[in-house]
């Protein structure tokens, strides 16, 4: 047990690996066996990330830290570790997992073997990056877990599968390349300054960069993590990935992939090219507050319920973005809950998209009207979830969205202000949504006219709940009581907003000295 306690992270990280070992020797029509096998390895892992939140100090240091020699002659190194602004996307994908593999047992009946291998190998990529602290190690996981899901949306997604997977593929891809640029020019500077050649995250915080050099690099890191957020205008894969996805591959996409490229601003962008990000701040503020009003605006119109979840998305990451480039402790920390949110919300939505679409073979708002008389449990769990995604005071959306908006109002007044009316676009379209579908006139479902019968209308079902209630739990307990989760994440945040700081105070103080020169020669 100590020997498993010493190397806790790399446990949590490359069981769901060995669970999908396993399947692979499984024969494919031991599907009850492939699932469990799949759902004890997805908890095994919670299990030990759980020990990882109960052991994490409340301070800045990266903890846990395991190393090990992988490349020594290149300086490339096996190092991982978490900190606060890491620790709760590592809980958020060990928490999803299970949940989404409960969620695949009516979603996907056949070829189960190959969907649960390569829904656990994207569990350790997903955590790989989160708990990675050498750049060539994250870049690892970074493309390992595009396999995949490239995969999922591909085999086992809707008509247009192909076209989605390739699209995903494509947009993540050109990021990635020139990320893997940004990261070899890193390592040359690296061996320039420190003398040796080195990969260490650590290590290569500790660089002095010229401006010019953290321009260049701060773009090409910035654009994959843009098109993975996704960031305005970067996010047309997303729609299209979301809506051609099986049910699990959806909610793994909102739940965690998306996460990955706010959390590539906060541990890569902002520390390593600071002067680079002063310098772009004001811009991907502007992109953040306009994705965040075109993303309502855009799933307000949309007549499928998947894809005006998908377009919700959109909007909600605005305000990830947002908080994270305002700045300060409050709209950082808030904007790091709000991932967790948002995995949490979106994710129970597109569940709940999916349990109904088993039932009656379509997606399209019109189709219903009068649900709630069919499927009333179903309908409760539905409006709680939504009103969650809205910011209700009490469920854990309206945490972050608070923070966000209290904390942007200090550096970024105007885009706090704008940024609140995506809040009021998003009850109005979710809410219109609850309307049309449940409470509405009774569409072609309801009167047995489409392929989904009214009769096959029954509520949600015991493995249902079991999917339901650990989401539903999480949503209360982040809106009433956020506290030990927001402590592990402050010290983190308040040691990044000092730095920036003082990087912002010392550009200004050079912007000034220049100033006062200029005058000087024009007096003289």
């Amino acid at each position: 047990m100590d020997w498993i306690l010493q190397h806790l992270i790399t446990f949590t990280v490359f069981i769901p690996t060995a669970g999908a070992l396993v399947i692979l020797f499984l024969r494919e029509s031991q599907r009850d066996l492939i699932r469990l096998v799949a759902l004890i390895s997805s908890l095994l892992s919670f299990v030990l990330s759980y020990f990882l939140f109960k052991g994490f100090e409340a301070s800045d240091a990266f903890q846990f830290i395991e190393r090990a020699a992988w490349i020594p002659n290149y300086g490339i190194g096996y190092h991982v570790g978490v900190d606060g602004i890491s620790l709760l996307l590592v809980m958020l994908t060990t928490f999803i997992t299970p949940v989404t593999i409960l969620s695949s047992y009516d979603a996907i009946p056949q070829r189960v073997k190959g969907f649960m291998a390569a829904l656990l190998v994207m569990e350790t990529g997903m955590l790989g990056v989160f708990v990675a602290l050498d750049v060539f190690l994250f870049y690892i996981f970074w493309e390992a877990m595009l396999i995949p899901m490239y995969f999922i949306i591909g085999v086992w997604g809707g008509e247009n599968r192909l076209y989605a997977s390739i699209k995903f593929v494509l947009f993540t891809m050109l990021g990635s390349l020139l990320m893997l640029v940004a990261i070899l020019a890193l390592y040359s500077y690296g061996h320039a300054q420190l003398g040796h050649y080195t990969t260490d995250y650590l290590e290569l915080a500790t660089l002095e960069l010229a401006r010019t050099a953290q321009i260049w690099m701060f773009l090409a890191f910035a654009l994959s993590f843009a098109i993975k957020v996704p960031l305005f205008p970067f996010h047309t894969w997303l729609p299209d990935a979301h809506v051609e996805a099986p049910t699990p591959g959806s909610v793994i996409l909102a739940g965690v992939l998306l996460k990955m490229g706010g959390y590539g601003f906060l541990r890569y962008c902002l520390p390593l090219f600071p002067d680079a990000s002063v310098t772009f701040t004001p811009l991907i503020v502007a992109l953040a507050v306009v994705g965040i009003i075109y993303g309502a605006i855009v799933a307000m119109v949309q007549p499928d319920m998947k894809k005006l979840v998908a377009y919700s998305s959109v909007s909600h990451l605005g305000f990830v973005v947002l908080g994270i480039f305002a700045l300060s402790l409050q709209s950082i920390s808030g904007g790091i809950i709000q991932m967790v949110n948002h995995g949490l919300s979106t994710g129970a939505l597109f569940l709940l998209v999916g349990m109904v679409y088993e039932r009656t073979h379509t997606r399209q708002i019109a189709d219903y009207g009068g649900l709630a008389r069919a499927m009333p449990r179903y309908a409760t769990v539905f409006l709680i979830v939504t009103l969650a995604s809205i910011g209700l005071p009490g469920l854990n959306g309206f945490v972050g969205e608070f923070l966000i908006i209290v904390g942007s109002y200090s550096t970024q007044p105007v885009a706090a202000v704008l940024a609140v009316l995506g809040v009021i676009l998003s009850a109005i379209y979710l809410l219109w949504l609850v309307h049309r579908v449940f409470y509405g006139a009774q569409g072609a479902v309801m009167s047995g006219s489409s392929s989904g019968k009214s009769s096959r209308l029954f509520d949600m079902t015991r493995r249902e709940w079991a999917v339901m209630l650990p989401v539903l739990t999480m949503i209360v307990m982040l809106g009433v009581y956020p506290q030990p989760f927001l402590k592990r994440i402050e010290p983190s945040v308040d040691t990044l907003v000092r730095e920036y700081r003082q990087v912002t105070a010392t550009v200004e103080t050079t912007e000034g000295s220049m100033q006062d020169h200029l005058e000087n020669l024009e007096d003289e």
